[in-house]
């Protein structure tokens, strides 16, 4: 695979790559989704034929630093206009389809049985990379274990328990400090709204909070929404009709792409969708039979002091998940 394909000469292929996947079938979509990707298709086909006077990549770049942890982010290749205005990121109708089809996987799934003072129990295998200077004033990448388990407090009346080969840590609960999108419970899960739009114009409320015109990020409102949704998906198991809106909303944020194979920190390989941001592409990893999300990962797209171009210099696997009474705890096999 090259990774700087990051952009379809032809949607129409992965679309068929989307639908030979095992599983559910085109009609099996809500809403008549098969119906808005084939709009979908006709809209990028009819502006695809319209003239212009440029089309190029952005000009995209990593930046360094001493023990900086890198993280995995994604915007990507534009079509410029005759008016010059802002190159347009675009959405690849074949990821737009393949988030339908998980996002109905994920609403026909049992809920999870919780009650008011259990804990969320989540397993992660991975690793992120870290830049450090060396002696002769160069920089190295390294390698740090993610793994980790974790347990999140049903109702946030406890505190959230980490555990990593470096030792356990705790979370206060959350008490005056509600949970929010970036420390959610269960019961918070509960109260988001299941229409999509709904849904994202939430996440984008707090996206362009921190990452809006004047905010001095270079993220920028549409990654983030696509890395909050994906923090969402992969640290808290959601209520089944709230995950099925979250990918739904995913398949609305510009320049979402779809890419045929990818393999988890775990060495599972999937069909993955992603986003592209500063030369690193973000990837949700699916499996190809049941559509149930692996894990996330960034790859390089471009040579630079992380490494090698196709790298991924974070990735990290959901290998198990369930219900307990206490932090500390495991589900049973």
């Amino acid at each position: 695979m090259n990774p700087d394909k990051d952009a379809r000469l032809d949607p129409y292929e992965d679309v068929e790559t989307v639908r030979r996947l095992p599983g559910l079938s085109d009609a099996d979509l809500p809403f008549h989704g098969h119906l808005r990707i084939k709009e979908h298709l006709m809209r990028e086909s009819a502006r695809n034929a319209q003239p212009s006077r440029r089309r190029r990549r952005m000009a995209l770049f990593l930046t360094t630093g001493a023990a900086v942890c890198a993280v995995a982010l994604a915007v990507t290749l534009g079509v410029g206009n005759s008016d010059d205005r802002p190159p347009v990121a675009r959405t690849e109708p074949a990821a737009v389809q393949l988030l339908d089809r998980v996002a109905l996987a994920a609403q026909t799934a049992p809920a999870p049985a919780v009650r008011d003072g259990q804990f969320l129990y989540t397993k992660t295998t991975g690793h992120s990379t870290s830049l450090s200077e060396t002696k002769g004033g160069g920089m190295e990448a390294g390698r740090t274990d993610e793994s980790a388990e974790r347990w999140v407090s049903v109702d946030g009346t406890a505190g959230t328990l980490t555990r990593t080969a470096a030792g356990n840590s705790t979370d206060p609960a959350p008490g005056k400090e509600k949970a929010n999108l970036n420390g959610p419970t269960y019961r918070f899960l509960e109260s988001l709204p299941t229409d999509p739009d709904r849904l994202l114009e939430t996440i984008y409320a707090d996206a362009r909070l921190n990452h809006g015109g004047n905010s001095g990020s270079t993220t920028g409102p549409d990654q983030e929404a696509f890395v909050a949704i994906g923090d969402l998906l992969r640290t808290v198991e959601a209520p089944p009709g709230v995950s099925a809106a979250l990918y739904r909303a995913a398949s609305r944020i510009p320049g979402v792409i779809l890419v045929p194979e990818a393999t988890d920190a775990a060495g599972r390989t999937g069909v993955a969708v992603a986003r592209v941001h500063n030369g690193e592409r973000t990837e949700w990893i699916f499996d190809k039979g049941s559509l149930r999300l692996l894990g996330e990962r960034t790859v390089l797209l471009k040579d630079s002091a992380w490494g090698k171009a196709g790298t991924p210099v974070t990735s990290v696997a959901v290998v198990g998940r369930g219900v307990v009474d206490t932090a500390g705890q495991t589900p049973h096999p």
